[in-house]
Protein backbone atom coordinates (compact mmCIF):
# COMPACT_ATOMS: atom_id res chain seq x y z
CA UNK A 1 0.00 0.00 0.00
CA UNK A 2 1.26 3.44 -0.97
CA UNK A 3 0.36 6.78 0.56
CA UNK A 4 0.94 10.40 -0.37
CA UNK A 5 4.02 12.33 0.65
CA UNK A 6 2.10 14.64 2.97
CA UNK A 7 0.65 11.61 4.78
CA UNK A 8 4.08 10.02 5.13
CA UNK A 9 5.45 13.27 6.59
CA UNK A 10 2.78 13.20 9.28
CA UNK A 11 3.69 9.64 10.21
CA UNK A 12 7.40 10.47 10.43
CA UNK A 13 6.71 13.40 12.71
CA UNK A 14 5.08 10.99 15.18
CA UNK A 15 8.41 9.16 15.40
CA UNK A 16 10.38 12.29 16.19
CA UNK A 17 11.66 12.98 12.70
CA UNK A 18 11.79 16.75 12.07
CA UNK A 19 10.05 17.72 8.85
CA UNK A 20 9.88 21.03 7.00
CA UNK A 21 6.67 22.97 7.46
CA UNK A 22 4.05 22.28 4.83
CA UNK A 23 0.33 22.63 4.16
CA UNK A 24 -1.88 20.58 1.83
CA UNK A 25 -4.03 22.53 -0.62
CA UNK A 26 -6.91 21.23 -2.75
CA UNK A 27 -7.34 24.43 -4.77
CA UNK A 28 -5.18 27.24 -6.09
CA UNK A 29 -6.73 29.62 -3.57
CA UNK A 30 -5.86 27.26 -0.73
CA UNK A 31 -2.30 27.03 -2.07
CA UNK A 32 -1.93 30.80 -1.95
CA UNK A 33 -3.34 30.90 1.57
CA UNK A 34 -0.97 28.10 2.58
CA UNK A 35 2.00 30.09 1.25
CA UNK A 36 0.92 33.14 3.24
CA UNK A 37 0.45 31.07 6.39
CA UNK A 38 3.90 29.49 6.00
CA UNK A 39 5.49 32.89 5.55
CA UNK A 40 8.77 33.61 3.87
CA UNK A 41 9.31 34.40 0.21
CA UNK A 42 10.12 30.97 -1.23
CA UNK A 43 7.83 27.94 -1.43
CA UNK A 44 7.97 24.51 -3.02
CA UNK A 45 4.69 23.38 -4.59
CA UNK A 46 4.53 19.61 -5.09
CA UNK A 47 1.90 17.49 -6.82
CA UNK A 48 0.65 14.66 -4.60
CA UNK A 49 0.60 11.44 -6.60
CA UNK A 50 1.70 7.86 -5.88
CA UNK A 51 4.70 8.01 -8.21
CA UNK A 52 8.29 9.13 -8.22
CA UNK A 53 9.92 11.37 -10.79
CA UNK A 54 7.50 14.22 -10.11
CA UNK A 55 10.16 16.83 -10.76
CA UNK A 56 10.92 15.37 -14.18
CA UNK A 57 7.21 15.34 -14.95
CA UNK A 58 6.79 18.99 -14.07
CA UNK A 59 5.02 18.29 -10.81
CA UNK A 60 7.40 20.14 -8.48
CA UNK A 61 8.48 23.79 -8.59
CA UNK A 62 10.20 26.24 -6.29
CA UNK A 63 8.35 29.56 -6.54
CA UNK A 64 8.92 33.08 -5.22
CA UNK A 65 5.68 34.88 -6.08
CA UNK A 66 2.15 34.21 -4.85
CA UNK A 67 0.82 34.68 -8.39
CA UNK A 68 3.14 31.90 -9.54
CA UNK A 69 1.96 29.66 -6.70
CA UNK A 70 -1.63 30.22 -7.80
CA UNK A 71 -0.94 29.66 -11.51
CA UNK A 72 1.14 26.51 -10.94
CA UNK A 73 -1.41 25.03 -8.51
CA UNK A 74 -4.24 25.73 -10.95
CA UNK A 75 -2.30 23.89 -13.63
CA UNK A 76 -1.64 20.85 -11.41
CA UNK A 77 -4.84 20.31 -9.42
CA UNK A 78 -7.35 18.33 -11.43
CA UNK A 79 -4.79 17.35 -14.06
CA UNK A 80 -3.02 14.05 -14.70
CA UNK A 81 0.71 14.14 -14.05
CA UNK A 82 2.88 11.99 -16.29
CA UNK A 83 6.18 10.87 -14.77
CA UNK A 84 8.68 8.11 -15.64
CA UNK A 85 6.84 5.92 -13.12
CA UNK A 86 3.22 6.53 -14.12
CA UNK A 87 3.22 5.52 -17.76
CA UNK A 88 1.66 7.66 -20.49
CA UNK A 89 -1.75 7.76 -18.80
CA UNK A 90 -0.37 9.68 -15.82
CA UNK A 91 -1.77 9.91 -12.29
CA UNK A 92 -4.56 12.23 -11.10
CA UNK A 93 -3.51 15.21 -9.00
CA UNK A 94 -6.12 15.87 -6.32
CA UNK A 95 -4.03 18.20 -4.18
CA UNK A 96 -0.63 19.81 -3.78
CA UNK A 97 1.73 20.18 -0.86
CA UNK A 98 2.99 23.71 -0.28
CA UNK A 99 6.26 23.44 1.60
CA UNK A 100 8.43 26.10 3.19
CA UNK A 101 11.52 27.07 1.25
CA UNK A 102 14.80 26.00 2.83
CA UNK A 103 18.36 27.06 2.13
CA UNK A 104 20.02 23.79 1.15
CA UNK A 105 23.73 23.25 1.73
CA UNK A 106 23.96 19.54 0.86
CA UNK A 107 21.69 16.70 -0.25
CA UNK A 108 21.73 12.97 0.54
CA UNK A 109 19.74 9.83 -0.24
CA UNK A 110 18.55 7.50 2.56
CA UNK A 111 16.24 4.51 2.42
CA UNK A 112 15.30 1.48 4.47
CA UNK A 113 14.25 -1.71 2.70
CA UNK A 114 14.61 -5.49 2.93
CA UNK A 115 17.60 -7.26 1.39
CA UNK A 116 15.92 -10.22 -0.33
CA UNK A 117 19.15 -12.23 -0.33
CA UNK A 118 20.01 -11.99 3.37
CA UNK A 119 16.39 -11.39 4.47
CA UNK A 120 17.61 -8.62 6.74
CA UNK A 121 16.90 -4.88 6.85
CA UNK A 122 19.15 -2.75 4.68
CA UNK A 123 19.98 0.91 5.09
CA UNK A 124 20.89 2.30 1.68
CA UNK A 125 22.41 5.78 1.58
CA UNK A 126 24.29 8.02 -0.82
CA UNK A 127 25.94 11.43 -0.88
CA UNK A 128 24.29 11.95 -4.30
CA UNK A 129 20.90 13.01 -2.97
CA UNK A 130 18.27 14.28 -5.36
CA UNK A 131 19.34 11.84 -8.07
CA UNK A 132 17.83 8.49 -9.04
CA UNK A 133 19.57 5.86 -6.94
CA UNK A 134 19.64 3.46 -9.93
CA UNK A 135 21.59 6.04 -11.91
CA UNK A 136 24.00 6.60 -9.03
CA UNK A 137 24.57 2.84 -8.76
CA UNK A 138 25.61 2.70 -12.42
CA UNK A 139 27.58 5.93 -12.75
CA UNK A 140 29.13 6.42 -9.30
CA UNK A 141 28.71 3.23 -7.24
CA UNK A 142 31.38 4.41 -4.82
CA UNK A 143 28.87 6.98 -3.54
CA UNK A 144 26.49 4.30 -2.27
CA UNK A 145 26.66 3.13 1.35
CA UNK A 146 24.98 -0.14 2.32
CA UNK A 147 24.58 -1.20 5.93
CA UNK A 148 22.81 -4.40 6.95
CA UNK A 149 21.67 -5.11 10.48
CA UNK A 150 19.77 -7.70 12.46
CA UNK A 151 16.01 -7.14 12.65
CA UNK A 152 16.00 -8.12 16.33
CA UNK A 153 18.71 -5.62 17.25
CA UNK A 154 17.62 -2.87 14.89
CA UNK A 155 19.63 0.15 13.82
CA UNK A 156 22.11 1.04 16.52
CA UNK A 157 23.49 4.52 17.12
CA UNK A 158 26.94 3.18 16.30
CA UNK A 159 25.85 2.05 12.84
CA UNK A 160 23.98 5.31 12.30
CA UNK A 161 27.19 7.23 13.01
CA UNK A 162 29.07 4.98 10.58
CA UNK A 163 26.59 5.85 7.82
CA UNK A 164 26.68 9.57 8.60
CA UNK A 165 30.48 9.65 8.53
CA UNK A 166 30.65 7.73 5.26
CA UNK A 167 28.21 10.18 3.72
CA UNK A 168 30.49 13.04 4.73
CA UNK A 169 27.89 14.99 6.67
CA UNK A 170 29.22 17.99 8.63
CA UNK A 171 30.27 17.21 12.20
CA UNK A 172 28.06 19.95 13.62
CA UNK A 173 24.87 18.19 12.48
CA UNK A 174 25.87 14.74 13.79
CA UNK A 175 23.40 14.71 16.74
CA UNK A 176 20.50 15.74 14.48
CA UNK A 177 21.48 13.27 11.77
CA UNK A 178 21.56 10.44 14.32
CA UNK A 179 18.13 11.47 15.58
CA UNK A 180 16.74 11.48 12.05
CA UNK A 181 18.16 8.06 11.08
CA UNK A 182 16.98 6.45 14.31
CA UNK A 183 13.53 8.00 13.87
CA UNK A 184 13.32 6.75 10.30
CA UNK A 185 14.21 3.24 11.42
CA UNK A 186 11.59 3.29 14.16
CA UNK A 187 8.95 4.42 11.67
CA UNK A 188 10.02 1.80 9.13
CA UNK A 189 9.84 -1.17 11.47
CA UNK A 190 6.89 0.00 13.59
CA UNK A 191 4.68 0.68 10.58
CA UNK A 192 5.63 -2.55 8.74
CA UNK A 193 7.03 -0.71 5.74
CA UNK A 194 8.52 -2.46 2.75
CA UNK A 195 10.18 0.80 1.73
CA UNK A 196 10.91 4.10 3.42
CA UNK A 197 12.80 6.43 1.09
CA UNK A 198 14.04 9.96 1.68
CA UNK A 199 15.33 11.73 -1.41
CA UNK A 200 16.71 14.15 -0.67
CA UNK A 201 17.63 14.34 2.98
CA UNK A 202 19.13 17.80 3.27
CA UNK A 203 21.37 19.80 5.54
CA UNK A 204 20.32 23.45 5.57
CA UNK A 205 22.31 26.62 6.07
CA UNK A 206 20.86 26.96 9.59
CA UNK A 207 22.16 23.44 10.42
CA UNK A 208 18.89 21.54 10.22
CA UNK A 209 18.66 17.96 8.90
CA UNK A 210 15.35 17.56 7.07
CA UNK A 211 13.68 15.03 4.75
CA UNK A 212 12.48 17.10 1.78
CA UNK A 213 10.74 14.22 0.04
CA UNK A 214 9.29 11.07 1.59
CA UNK A 215 8.13 7.84 0.00
CA UNK A 216 6.52 5.23 2.24
CA UNK A 217 5.16 1.84 1.16
CA UNK A 218 3.49 -0.59 3.58
CA UNK A 219 3.38 -4.38 3.55
CA UNK A 220 -0.18 -5.29 2.54
CA UNK A 221 0.06 -8.49 4.59
CA UNK A 222 0.58 -6.45 7.77
CA UNK A 223 -2.21 -3.91 7.27
CA UNK A 224 -4.44 -5.79 9.72
CA UNK A 225 -2.08 -4.48 12.41
CA UNK A 226 -2.60 -0.89 11.28
CA UNK A 227 -6.32 -0.21 10.81
CA UNK A 228 -5.57 3.50 11.11
CA UNK A 229 -3.91 3.38 7.69
CA UNK A 230 -7.16 2.53 5.92
CA UNK A 231 -8.25 6.18 5.82
CA UNK A 232 -4.99 7.08 4.05
CA UNK A 233 -5.78 4.89 1.06
CA UNK A 234 -6.44 6.91 -2.10
CA UNK A 235 -8.27 4.69 -4.63
CA UNK A 236 -8.01 7.40 -7.31
CA UNK A 237 -4.26 6.72 -7.48
CA UNK A 238 -4.78 3.08 -8.41
CA UNK A 239 -5.43 1.55 -11.79
CA UNK A 240 -9.23 1.08 -11.94
CA UNK A 241 -8.93 -2.52 -13.12
CA UNK A 242 -6.42 -3.42 -10.41
CA UNK A 243 -8.63 -1.76 -7.80
CA UNK A 244 -11.66 -3.66 -9.04
CA UNK A 245 -9.72 -6.92 -8.91
CA UNK A 246 -8.54 -6.15 -5.38
CA UNK A 247 -12.10 -5.45 -4.25
CA UNK A 248 -13.11 -8.84 -5.68
CA UNK A 249 -10.42 -10.64 -3.70
CA UNK A 250 -8.13 -11.16 -6.69
CA UNK A 251 -4.40 -10.62 -7.04
CA UNK A 252 -4.12 -9.02 -10.48
CA UNK A 253 -1.25 -7.34 -12.33
CA UNK A 254 -1.52 -6.41 -16.03
CA UNK A 255 1.51 -7.36 -18.12
CA UNK A 256 0.57 -6.28 -21.65
CA UNK A 257 0.67 -9.66 -23.45
CA UNK A 258 -2.17 -11.40 -25.27
CA UNK A 259 -2.64 -14.62 -23.23
CA UNK A 260 -4.68 -14.01 -20.08
CA UNK A 261 -3.97 -16.37 -17.18
CA UNK A 262 -6.30 -17.41 -14.38
CA UNK A 263 -4.52 -19.52 -11.77
CA UNK A 264 -5.00 -20.52 -8.13
CA UNK A 265 -1.79 -19.81 -6.24
CA UNK A 266 0.98 -17.28 -6.77
CA UNK A 267 3.69 -19.88 -7.38
CA UNK A 268 1.60 -21.70 -9.97
CA UNK A 269 0.76 -18.38 -11.59
CA UNK A 270 4.48 -17.58 -11.94
CA UNK A 271 5.14 -21.06 -13.37
CA UNK A 272 2.29 -20.63 -15.86
CA UNK A 273 3.63 -17.29 -17.08
CA UNK A 274 7.17 -18.71 -17.30
CA UNK A 275 5.92 -21.62 -19.41
CA UNK A 276 4.09 -19.29 -21.77
CA UNK A 277 7.29 -17.26 -22.17
CA UNK A 278 9.33 -20.44 -22.64
CA UNK A 279 7.31 -21.36 -25.72
CA UNK A 280 7.44 -17.85 -27.14
CA UNK A 281 4.16 -16.41 -25.90
CA UNK A 282 3.35 -13.28 -23.90
CA UNK A 283 1.22 -13.45 -20.73
CA UNK A 284 -1.34 -10.65 -20.45
CA UNK A 285 -1.55 -10.71 -16.68
CA UNK A 286 -0.76 -12.24 -13.34
CA UNK A 287 -4.10 -13.29 -11.85
CA UNK A 288 -4.29 -15.38 -8.70
CA UNK A 289 -7.82 -16.24 -7.57
CA UNK A 290 -6.52 -17.69 -4.30
CA UNK A 291 -7.21 -20.91 -2.47
CA UNK A 292 -10.84 -20.24 -1.57
CA UNK A 293 -12.22 -18.90 -4.82
CA UNK A 294 -16.00 -18.71 -5.17
CA UNK A 295 -18.08 -18.75 -8.33
CA UNK A 296 -18.50 -15.00 -7.95
CA UNK A 297 -14.75 -14.48 -7.75
CA UNK A 298 -14.10 -16.60 -10.85
CA UNK A 299 -16.79 -14.67 -12.72
CA UNK A 300 -15.23 -11.37 -11.67
CA UNK A 301 -11.85 -12.60 -12.93
CA UNK A 302 -13.31 -13.56 -16.31
CA UNK A 303 -15.07 -10.22 -16.60
CA UNK A 304 -11.79 -8.40 -16.04
CA UNK A 305 -9.90 -10.55 -18.55
CA UNK A 306 -12.42 -10.31 -21.39
CA UNK A 307 -12.54 -6.53 -21.06
CA UNK A 308 -8.84 -6.17 -21.88
CA UNK A 309 -8.60 -5.48 -25.64
CA UNK A 310 -5.15 -7.05 -25.96
CA UNK A 311 -6.34 -10.45 -24.67
CA UNK A 312 -6.73 -13.03 -27.46
CA UNK A 313 -6.85 -16.25 -25.38
CA UNK A 314 -7.66 -17.17 -21.79
CA UNK A 315 -5.67 -19.93 -20.11
CA UNK A 316 -7.02 -21.40 -16.87
CA UNK A 317 -4.48 -23.50 -14.95
CA UNK A 318 -5.76 -25.07 -11.75
CA UNK A 319 -4.20 -27.37 -9.18
CA UNK A 320 -6.95 -28.85 -7.07
CA UNK A 321 -5.94 -29.00 -3.43
CA UNK A 322 -7.88 -26.96 -0.91
CA UNK A 323 -9.77 -25.52 -3.87
CA UNK A 324 -11.21 -28.56 -5.64
CA UNK A 325 -11.28 -28.83 -9.42
CA UNK A 326 -15.06 -29.32 -9.59
CA UNK A 327 -15.65 -26.04 -7.77
CA UNK A 328 -13.39 -24.20 -10.21
CA UNK A 329 -15.06 -25.95 -13.16
CA UNK A 330 -18.47 -24.81 -11.97
CA UNK A 331 -17.11 -21.29 -11.62
CA UNK A 332 -15.64 -21.38 -15.12
CA UNK A 333 -18.92 -22.59 -16.65
CA UNK A 334 -20.91 -19.98 -14.73
CA UNK A 335 -18.49 -17.25 -15.78
CA UNK A 336 -18.60 -18.24 -19.45
CA UNK A 337 -22.38 -18.05 -19.42
CA UNK A 338 -22.50 -14.71 -17.63
CA UNK A 339 -19.81 -12.73 -19.45
CA UNK A 340 -19.41 -12.06 -23.12
CA UNK A 341 -16.63 -14.59 -23.78
CA UNK A 342 -15.25 -13.54 -27.16
CA UNK A 343 -11.89 -15.32 -27.10
CA UNK A 344 -10.83 -19.01 -26.99
CA UNK A 345 -10.63 -20.63 -23.56
CA UNK A 346 -8.15 -23.32 -22.55
CA UNK A 347 -8.47 -25.14 -19.22
CA UNK A 348 -5.92 -27.39 -17.60
CA UNK A 349 -6.72 -28.83 -14.17
CA UNK A 350 -5.07 -31.41 -11.97
CA UNK A 351 -5.70 -32.62 -8.46
CA UNK A 352 -8.68 -33.19 -6.19
CA UNK A 353 -11.94 -34.00 -8.04
CA UNK A 354 -10.15 -33.58 -11.37
CA UNK A 355 -12.41 -36.09 -13.17
CA UNK A 356 -15.56 -34.44 -11.85
CA UNK A 357 -14.28 -31.05 -12.92
CA UNK A 358 -13.49 -32.22 -16.46
CA UNK A 359 -16.95 -33.80 -16.76
CA UNK A 360 -18.56 -30.52 -15.73
CA UNK A 361 -16.64 -28.77 -18.51
CA UNK A 362 -17.56 -31.47 -21.06
CA UNK A 363 -21.23 -31.45 -20.14
CA UNK A 364 -21.45 -27.67 -20.35
CA UNK A 365 -21.54 -27.69 -24.13
CA UNK A 366 -19.23 -24.68 -24.15
CA UNK A 367 -16.30 -24.47 -26.62
CA UNK A 368 -13.64 -25.10 -23.97
CA UNK A 369 -10.30 -26.59 -24.98
CA UNK A 370 -9.07 -29.01 -22.30
CA UNK A 371 -5.32 -29.63 -21.92
CA UNK A 372 -3.65 -32.38 -19.88
CA UNK A 373 -0.30 -30.73 -19.18
CA UNK A 374 0.88 -27.17 -18.65
CA UNK A 375 3.19 -27.40 -21.66
CA UNK A 376 0.30 -28.50 -23.84
CA UNK A 377 -1.93 -25.72 -22.47
CA UNK A 378 0.71 -23.06 -23.09
CA UNK A 379 1.43 -24.24 -26.62
CA UNK A 380 -2.28 -24.35 -27.51
CA UNK A 381 -2.76 -20.89 -26.05
CA UNK A 382 0.09 -19.49 -28.13
CA UNK A 383 -1.20 -21.18 -31.28
CA UNK A 384 -4.71 -19.78 -30.80
CA UNK A 385 -3.41 -16.33 -29.84
CA UNK A 386 -1.36 -16.18 -33.03
CA UNK A 387 -4.43 -17.10 -35.09
CA UNK A 388 -6.50 -14.42 -33.38
CA UNK A 389 -3.81 -11.82 -34.05
CA UNK A 390 -3.87 -12.49 -37.82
Amino acid sequence: MKIHEYQAREILSRFGVPIPKGIVAKSAEEAVQASQNLGGDVWAVKAQVHAGGRGKGGGVKVLRRLDDVKAFSEKLIGSRLVTPQTGPEGAPVGCVLVQEGVNIVSEYYVSFLVDRVTQQPLLLASSAGGMEIERVAVETPEKIVQVQFDIEIGLTEEKAITVINRLGMPDEVLPQAIEVLMGLWKAYVSMDCTLLEINPLVVTADKRVLPLDVKMVFDDNALYRHPELEVLHDPLQEDPTELRAHNSGLQYIPLGGNIACLVNGAGLAMATMDTIKLFGGEPANFLDIGGGASTERVTAAFQIMVEQPEVKVILVNIFGGIMKCDVIAEGVVHACRNVKLNVPLIVRMKGTHEDIGKKILDDSGLPIVVAETLDEAAQKAIELANKEEK
